[in-house]
């Protein structure tokens, strides 16, 4: 048998109470050879030791840090695992269909493509709700010489059994890493995933480093995933969530992006920044301050519970700072 020519990279995105169902459709719907690399960025007693089972069972390469980690830096993590010539970046909540990798493997082999995305679902019921369905991403310039990104996503809300039909191969601007194939040399040629894009828009951030490099990025709806995100969060996933989502990552996300691309403090940016906070308000906040309303009223109280909760979250991503850097002096 051929050694496998593709590495998956398994890491975690968000939350840990998806990882059995997500892993084990790796396994059911993956046909084709592959290696597998694990990220487990400090994920709950129970997962953890669900992980190591698998691990054994599976054969696959387990990587465990006791601190919560970036998606960026867990990518370097387990690319630098990597010795096939493509690697699959898939975060720990997504949903494969059957035939998933061959296709995007089929599709890199047949285009030359650096970079291929799936059709890119979301929530539950699974495979029905597009997210994903390719996109534009590049920088235009006014004619004051102010740089300003664009950024596009085709089919976001549509019915895959309206549209499915209609989408085909092509090339594109845009995909996103809950589930990105790559060949390891432009991984390697653009230096890795940058660390400073913290928990937003490093995708944009790889994509256009992608092009810049001249190489193309190419969407096959043949392959098909979905990511299923919280609400409900379990109590374990909690901390994790919201350090994931927190306004200091994101902000320092923004900031890196905005710097690193030479880009206006435009409208784009100020949209972002006004909505700060906005996943953990809709997935942590309002139903605990629906329940606590019994529904009736409840606005006023999920806005008092916000500002409290931006409080607790600066709280938390301090005491993760100090504990980051506490355990990097101790690693040198």
């Amino acid at each position: 048998m051929h050694s496998p020519q593709v590495t998956i990279v398994v890491v975690p995105r968000e939350r840990f109470s998806c990882t059995q169902t997500s892993l084990e459709s790796i396994y059911e719907h993956a046909t084709f050879p592959f290696k597998l690399v694990y990220v487990d960025g400090n994920s709950p007693t129970k997962v953890r030791r669900y992980l190591e089972t698998m691990a054994s069972e599976k054969d696959f390469t387990l990587i465990r840090t006791d601190y919560y980690l970036s998606p960026n830096h867990a990518r370097n993590i387990g690319l630098s695992y990597v010795d096939t010539k493509y690697v699959v970046f898939f975060d720990n909540d997504v949903v494969v269909t059957p035939g998933w990798l061959e296709a995007l493997v089929s599709c890199a082999q047949e285009t030359g493509a650096a970079v291929v995305g799936p059709l890119m679902c979301e929530k539950e019921p699974l495979h029905q709700r597009i997210h994903f369905a390719a996109g534009e991403c590049h920088i235009v310039t006014d004619v004051n010489g102010k740089r300003h990104l664009r950024e596009k996503m085709y089919k976001q809300g549509q019915q895959v059994s309206e549209v499915g039909s209609q989408l085909q191969r092509t090339q594109t601007e845009l995909t996103e890493f809950h589930l990105m194939l790559a060949t390891k040399e432009i991984c390697d040629r653009v230096g890795g995933f940058d660390e400073g894009m913290l928990n937003t828009k490093e995708h944009l951030d790889f994509c256009m480093m992608v092009t810049e490099a001249g190489e193309t990025i190419y969407f096959e709806p043949a392959s098909i995933a979905t990511y299923v995100p919280g609400p409900p969060l379990e109590r374990t996933d909690l901390h994790f969530f919201m350090l994931r989502w927190s306004d200091a990552w994101t902000l320092g996300s923004l900031n890196r992006l905005q710097e690193k691309w030479n880009l206006a403090d435009d409208g784009y940016f100020k949209n972002k920044y006004k909505k700060l906070g906005w996943r953990r308000k809709n997935t942590i906040v309002k139903p605990i301050s629906k329940s606590l309303s019994f529904g009736i009223g409840y606005k006023p109280l999920k806005e008092l519970m916000f500002g409290w909760e931006k409080v607790l979250n600066r709280y938390l991503t301090n005491a993760y700072d100090r504990q980051y850097l506490q355990l990097k002096k101790e690693q040198v």
